[in-house]
C-alpha cells in the first residue's frame, strides 16, 4: 500500500494539540509546502506556539483548556 492511501488520523488532545498520523501534506496560507519531518505530527491549537502550525508545548504554560 502507497504512503498516500493509508489512512489519515487526526485525535484532539484534551487541553493540547491535534495529533495528525498518517501521509499529510501541510501548507502556508501562500500553498507552499511546510516538511512535516515525521509521520506524526502534532498541530497547534493554542494558537501560541513558535512553531506553527507545529505544537511547541507552548499550551501548558499558557493554561491553555479545551472543551473536549
Amino acid at each position: 500500500m502507497s504512503a498516500a492511501r493509508e489512512p489519515v488520523t487526526i485525535t484532539p488532545y484534551p487541553d493540547g494539540p491535534l495529533l495528525v498520523r498518517g501521509y499529510i501534506e501541510v501548507l502556508t496560507v501562500e500553498g507552499d509546502p511546510i516538511a512535516p519531518h515525521r509521520r506524526t505530527v502534532a498541530l497547534c491549537r493554542c494558537g501560541l506556539s513558535a512553531l506553527k502550525p507545529f505544537c511547541d508545548g507552548t499550551h501548558k504554560a499558557a493554561g491553555f483548556r479545551t472543551d473536549d
